[in-house]
């Protein structure tokens, strides 16, 4: 840096000293809002130079953006700009630029780009964000691709490719530390000091035996506040969580905050070590599973706002699909009781009250009991005693809201209307609660996940069952006799 650049920024940070801000300070100020965000005026900004072909501008003004901001940025643009500002600020798209990026976006990206360029992007990666990012694309690309890298990088990402997805094997790190158990303190300190190509960052040190499975962990703190002269064996903890390869992500998220972990080994088929697993993956875990079982309870298949519109509508039309013959049933019972409808106006008028609470009802006991299911709270074991748990908190709120939708319908209309409602809406209540639990138990015990569009049939069985308490009730009532 010369004298008078030296003299400039001098100048900068004391006007960022007089104002109380730091230079991250400036950057969030200009470009980031107080939600982190950015701001709508700089992605015009950038947008508007694009549009102008001021490269240089554009590159000065992305160039101080943290690597996921730029990530973010680009998911903000559509495809054809997004290649063009890919373009303008090449120099910027480090790799973890393209390990921050949207699946869809990363795809998009990795397929317009040649061979060797994604091949370079990802020897940068660490294995597990090398996979993600050549993992969805077409075989002949990935082979493409693999055929640039060089020979140790490939054979890693063929080996995670082995595994099947959303598995540890595919998730986990392969770079680790593991040592003899023969070794004391002292020589693993000189060991890390001496040795090059250690993982860039671990959390503890694995002991393995000769035969490479794992036999105990030293957590970094221990090491660095025990003698020299202490074996290894003498201060490792030997109680460890091993994690299988072949096992589910979420299984591997719900291990690590059932047993507070940071780091975690994982076992090939044979117990030896091959790779761990970290907090910081775990974190992604259960932001995607979390995010999943929401848009499942939906059948809005992967809902990303990036998702191409030909998968976007045929991983929900066939739910839509579903749920228009799953509306028939209802509507037919409807039509079984047409001519008590056309006696009696009243009951065409409740009918969707009856229908809306016990939905909800419905839905609030599927959410939990998907939940539970996710978080293995609900298994075999107590599947009947958390049954019978929302019979009653179901038969509560039938019987509070039933007061409540009697008194009002009694006031407007009859008194026996008021009881018929109040009747039917207790029974729809009560099924609403079993089909919420019943519904996501019924796809666990098949082998699918719960979350899968259950909505649906909770639905078809609360709107069906309430249209037919309370139109068959009012029938044997004799209100419309």
């Amino acid at each position: 840096m010369g004298i008078d650049e030296r003299q400039d920024e001098d100048v900068m940070l004391a006007e960022m000293a007089e104002d109380g801000a730091r230079p991250d300070d400036r950057i969030d100020d200009e470009r980031l809002d107080e939600e982190n965000t950015l701001k709508p005026e700089y992605v015009r900004a950038v947008r508007d130079a694009l549009d102008a072909g001021e490269n240089t501008t554009v590159y000065d003004l992305v160039e101080p953006l943290h690597p996921a901001d730029i990530a973010d940025l680009l998911e903000l643009f559509d495809k054809d700009d997004r290649a063009q500002l890919t373009a303008a600020i090449s120099d910027l798209m480090s790799s973890d630029v393209v390990a921050e990026l949207n699946d869809y976006v990363r795809e998009d990206m990795m397929e317009a780009l040649p061979a060797d360029a994604v091949a370079q992007i990802a020897e940068q990666l660490e294995t597990d964000d090398a996979v993600q990012l050549i993992e969805d694309l077409d075989a002949p690309d990935q082979a493409a691709i693999l055929a640039e890298m060089e020979p140790e990088d490939r054979a890693a990402i063929e080996s995670a490719l082995a595994y099947p997805e959303e598995t540890a094997g595919r998730l986990m790190s392969r770079g680790f530390v593991a040592v003899p158990e023969s070794m004391t303190v002292g020589d693993l300190i000189d060991y890390l000091r001496r040795e090059g190509d250690l993982a860039v960052e671990f959390f503890e040190v694995f002991v393995v035996d000769a035969s490479h499975h794992p036999v105990g962990t030293c957590a970094l703190s221990w090491i660095l506040t025990t003698p020299r002269q202490i074996a290894l064996t003498d201060v490792m903890k030997r109680d460890q969580t091993l994690i299988p390869v072949t096992l589910d992500q979420e299984e591997v998220a719900l291990m690590f905050q059932k047993y507070g972990l940071i780091s975690a080994a994982v076992v090939d088929e044979d117990g030896r070590l091959v790779g761990q697993m970290t907090v910081d993956d775990v974190v992604h875990i259960v932001s995607e599973e979390a995010g999943e079982d929401t848009l499942l309870l939906s059948g809005a298949g992967d809902g990303d706002i990036n998702e191409p519109i030909r998968d976007a509508y045929s991983s929900r039309v066939r739910w839509l699909v579903a749920n228009l013959g799953t509306a028939l049933v209802a509507s037919s019972i409807i039509w079984f009781f047409g001519a008590a409808i056309e006696k009696l106006v009243a009951l065409a008028v409740l009918m969707p009250i009856v229908a809306s609470i016990g939905g909800n009802a419905g839905t609030q006991t599927m959410a939990v009991t998907v939940r539970a299911i996710a978080m293995n709270q609900l298994t075999r074991s107590n599947t009947g005693r958390i049954l019978w748990r929302e019979t009653r908190v179901a038969l509560l709120n039938g019987v509070t809201i039933a007061v409540l939708i009697g008194i009002g319908t009694a006031a407007i209309f009859t008194p026996m209307l008021g009881i018929v409602i109040a009747a039917a809406m207790v029974v729809n209540i009560i099924v609403s609660g079993l089909a919420g639990v019943l519904v996501p138990v019924a796809f666990e015990r098949l082998d699918q996940d719960p979350a899968v569009a259950s909505s649906v049939f909770v639905t078809m069985i609360t709107d069906s069952m309430g249209f037919f308490a309370f139109l068959g009730l009012a029938v044997a009532s004799g209100l419309v006799g």
